[in-house]
């Protein structure tokens, strides 16, 4: 400290005199001010001295900053030495990007992780819903089932999806086939028909494929859940409606029915319906009530004891089962007794009333739409019930005119003839071999034949019944009387056509009536055919169905059915071919034949178990049939306006004609055809083409070949070859 102010000398702070010269004297103000610095100099150590230890510290501080400054110096060096020699920006870009990759595979790993939880709990699911199916915890299976459903958004397929999925949904719909395939059968075991007894009854605890005692209200709870109600009611309807409501709806029947409901110590058991002979001896139900009721119970009983009185059960019964009941009671009732007289027509009221209560009694039940107008047939038939009377009366009008003028010959009396010449307006004369009819019009008198007679008197009284009529009925006796006029004039013109005068014969040409003939014929043509299908359903449902043709009795009621077919079909064939034109014969017979080979094949595919040598004798009742009308076949050919049949142009009969024949030729070569064959066939487009589902061709394999992994595997490929 002591050198610091040794080193301050006054004389620094003094001005005006040479300072560099130590010789120079002093001023007395210099001195003054010498001795003031050296009091400040004497302040200044003093106050130097007291904070020695601070001033230390703060020159230890500045030395140490001094240091660190070096050593940061050194390191920086160092640092641009390294870049110098090693870019870092590349090493920094790579573990960048390294950095990315890991965490794009983390976050793919949680995923797939994550994806893997879900198919893993899928997985189990579907295991816990077969065991739950195996143990008879049926509610249970049904509620996974259709939650795996969504889960596995079937019907809602991505296009890019994990394969996963695939074999996943392979294995729901196994699962729900099986499910499917053992509700159906406790519905079978649930409701049966003993035709010995004519009996329906209905077993309340089942018993199928070693799980017992199976609640049949939880049966139909399964199936509800599902939302297979109405494939699971299907077979239960079908008897119901074949055994039970056919006779019930048939007004000739003498049958009344009878339940019985037997308990056990758990409560009921089984509920029975037996259908008996009537006692009453009324053969005639006029107006319906007994029918009415005999159905009303009927379906109380299936409400009761099948539906458990469960609105949407019995609603999804009568969905099922409603058109076909509706169809008996008109076809069997309410057609045939559709009054003959317009007298009459007023006691058919008591008729619509007991037909409107029956509805109103199945509406309450549920058994048929409350707002569905449609399902009101039995009441839109019977309202209209006018319509009917009048339509029928005027058919049997044009009826007889058309008999009538078959009937006449048209033969004029000699008397009423001459052979004179016909003469030209310039009195030049025709001759004429013919004879021509005098005074046709004339004043005096007119010459007509007897059925033109008797076809005004027709004419005459369905005028009169005009006038006697409502509006609806008296419009169908006007043009019944119009009709038959115009009938009687479109031949007798004709008749005489060639004698009329060459001025006349330019205009006489009748044809504003052509259009109107023309579909009348038409109308006359499409009755005609649809008799002739009714006949031909009604000998095909003699073969019930085709079912156990492996058994004796049962293969020969089916092969006397296929010939009752074939003969009717030759029957209209002799009848029709040389009546008709050949396009109005081609195209009736094929609507025929259609009607006929869809028919056939439906029954055949609806089979649900046939045994190998019951397909042999399927396949020959087909060949047997399509051998006897080959004649009938061939009569299809039409020959195109050069001569050449469609056999020479090589288009096969069926492929536009008759589309069903090329599908019953190929479901007799199914029958005998090899499981793995029959795939192939699919996934070659073969059958669809020939108009196979692919509801009917899994089906037709579950009913014909046991269930195998091959069958399991076949059934998958065909499944994925629709996708």
């Amino acid at each position: 400290m002591d050198p610091l102010f040794d080193r301050i000398n006054v004389r620094d702070l003094l001005s005006g005199h040479d300072l560099s010269d130590p010789s120079t004297p002093l001023a007395p103000l210099d001195l003054r001010l010498e001795s003031h610095s050296l009091q400040i100099k004497s302040k200044v150590r003093s106050y130097l001295l007291s904070h020695h230890d601070g001033f230390a510290s703060l020159f230890s501080q500045c030395n140490d900053a001094i240091l660190e400054t070096n050593e940061i110096s050194d390191n920086i060096s160092c640092i641009l030495s390294l870049i110098s020699d090693h870019p870092i920006d590349v090493e920094i870009r790579e573990l960048v990007d390294e950095i990315g990759r890991k965490t794009k595979e983390a976050r793919e790993k949680r995923e797939l992780l994550g994806l893997l939880r879900v198919i893993v709990g899928i997985c189990k699911r579907l295991e816990g819903a077969r065991s739950a199916l195996s143990n008879g915890r049926l509610r249970f299976a049904a509620e996974e089932v259709k939650e795996l459903k969504k889960a596995l958004r079937i019907g809602d397929e991505e296009e890019v999806e994990p394969i996963v999925y695939g074999l996943l949904r392979k294995q729901w719909a196994d699962l729900f086939d099986d499910m499917q395939e053992l509700l159906v059968k406790f519905m079978e075991n649930a409701v049966r028909f003993e035709p010995d007894s004519r009996t329906i009854r209905v077993k309340y605890r089942l018993s199928v494929d070693e799980i017992d005692g199976i609640e049949l209200h939880t049966v139909l709870e399964a199936m509800d859940v599902a939302g297979i109600l109405d494939y699971g009611f299907a077979k239960a309807a079908d008897l119901i409606i074949k055994h039970v409501i056919t006779p019930a709806a048939n007004y000739r029947s003498l049958v009344t029915f009878v339940e019985d409901v037997n308990y056990g110590s758990d409560g009921i058991t089984e509920a029975v319906l037996k259908i008996l002979p009537s006692q009453d001896n009324k053969i005639l139900d006029a107006d319906g009530d007994a029918i009415y009721a005999r159905v009303i119970q009927v379906i109380r009983f299936i409400f009761k004891h099948i539906c458990f009185e469960n609105g949407s059960w019995i609603h999804s019964f009568g969905r099922l089962t409603w058109p076909r009941i509706s169809d008996l009671i008109i076809s069997n009732f309410l057609s045939k007794i559709v009054p003959e007289d317009a007298s009459r027509l007023a006691d058919f009221q008591k008729i619509i009333k007991y037909t409107s209560e029956f509805e109103i009694a199945l509406k309450e039940m549920m058994f048929i739409s409350v707002s569905d107008n449609k399902d009101d047939r039995l009441s839109n038939f019977a309202e209209n019930v006018e319509v009917h009377f009048a339509f029928r009366k005027k058919m049997e009008i044009l009826g007889k005119a058309r008999n009538l003028l078959l009937q006449c010959d048209f033969f004029v009396p000699q008397q009423y003839t001459s052979k004179g010449p016909l003469l030209k307006k310039d009195g030049m004369a025709i001759n004429s071999s013919k004879q021509v009819v005098d005074l046709l019009f004339s004043a005096e008198r007119c010459v007509v034949s007897k059925a033109a007679s008797q076809l005004m008197e027709l004419v005459h009284q369905a005028l009169q019944d005009v006038g006697l009529s409502s509006t609806r009925v008296a419009l169908e006796f006007y043009h019944a009387a119009r009709d038959a006029i115009l009938l009687y004039e479109a031949i007798i013109p004709v008749k005489y056509r060639t004698d009329f005068p060459n001025s006349i014969k330019e205009h006489a040409v009748f044809a504003d009536m052509a259009p109107r003939f023309h579909l009348i014929a038409e109308e006359i043509l499409q009755r005609q055919i649809q008799i002739v299908i009714f006949n031909l359903r009604e000998a095909i449902d003699g073969a019930d169905g085709f079912q156990n043709t492996h058994q004796m009795q049962q293969f020969e009621s089916a092969k006397f059915s296929i010939d009752q077919v074939v003969f009717v079909l030759e029957k209209v064939h002799i009848i029709w071919e040389p009546l008709l034109q050949p396009s109005t014969y081609r195209r009736s017979m094929c609507m025929v034949l259609e009607s006929v080979f869809s028919r056939i094949t439906k029954d055949i595919l609806l089979l649900d178990d046939l045994a190998a040598e019951e397909t042999l004798q399927l396949q020959r009742l087909i060949h047997l049939m399509l051998e006897n009308l080959s004649s009938l076949l061939k009569s299809l050919i039409a020959i195109d306006s050069k001569g050449k049949s469609e056999e020479d142009s090589g288009r096969p009969i069926d492929d536009d004609i008759i589309p069903s024949l090329r599908k019953i030729h190929k479901l007799a070569e199914l029958l005998d055809m090899p499981l793995k064959s029959i795939t192939i066939s699919w996934e070659s487009g073969e059958l669809l083409s020939c108009g196979f589902t692919i509801v009917e061709l899994k089906d037709f394999i579950r009913a014909i070949f046991a269930d195998s992994p091959l069958r399991k595997e076949c059934l998958w490929r065909i499944e994925n070859a629709s996708l």
